[in-house]
């Protein structure tokens, strides 16, 4: 047999290219989401992103956000191992960190290209990792948990999708979805809090539980349906978004 033509490849290599970069796009996507230019650390100019002089450089608060993805880890275990106290201490240590590494990329201008992706990677690292966990110890419900993974996986196929479509999306974030972000973070903490003071406060886990779920359903049906209306109005605006 003779050896395929190498501009026979091409096409496949491709399709390849362009799925890689739809799935990019849409895991980009969920983390834009969910806090917008991912804490200021891409700079947008005439609708485009323009990337920061720091680059790809290893800054302060990209170490700070490494110290996150450690962290994530240890809080997993601790949990596992029913040491409450170490998770929720674990959990409070990175919530802190999240809002200095912030605040020293925008004070002392060490926002980077980098940090724009690392920084809501490991928010949502720590967040579902936390979910799940608490999932399996049955301190939240099951469909509670399936609920928030799905809306993510939801809303990545939803822009790999349409990028494979040549219809590209912009992810702008919601308000629903921030509302949705803290009310899962604040669920996470107050069941951190029970577990580790072994104590309960009242009703209010139940409470959360289902505003943490509504909010949940009803920010993944606020982007299914702009998805649906970007996808059925392609072409009529310039700068299509979610």
């Amino acid at each position: 047999m003779k050896p395929a033509h190498p501009q026979a490849r091409r096409p496949a290599q491709s399709q390849a290219n362009e799925a890689c970069k739809a799935l990019a796009q849409g895991f980009r996507g969920v983390l834009a989401l969910e806090q917008g230019s991912a804490h200021g650390h891409l700079q947008r100019n005439g609708g485009r992103c323009r990337r920061n002089a720091n680059g790809l450089k290893l800054t302060i608060p990209n170490l700070i956000t490494l110290l996150r993805f450690l962290l994530v880890p240890a809080i997993v275990y601790a949990m596992l191992e029913g040491a409450m106290g170490w998770a929720l201490a674990g959990f409070l240590v990175a919530g802190v960190s999240d809002g200095i590494d912030g605040f020293i990329a925008r004070q002392f201008d060490q926002r980077s290209e980098l940090g724009a992706y690392l920084d809501p990677i490991a928010d949502k690292l720590l967040l579902v990792s936390v979910f799940v966990v608490l999932g399996l110890m049955s301190e939240l419900p099951l469909w509670l948990v399936i609920a928030a993974v799905s809306r993510d996986l939801l809303i990545v196929g939803g822009v790999v999708l349409s990028g494979l479509l040549g219809h590209p999306v912009e992810m702008k974030p919601l308000m629903i979805s921030k509302a949705n972000t803290a009310m899962q973070i604040v669920l996470a903490a107050a069941v951190l809090f029970e577990l580790a003071l072994e104590t309960a406060f009242g009703g209010l886990r139940g409470w959360l539980v289902i505003l943490s779920g509504g909010l949940t359903v009803a920010s993944a049906a606020a982007y299914l349906v702009a998805w649906f209306r970007h996808m059925n109005g392609y072409g009529e605006s310039e700068n299509p978004h979610l």
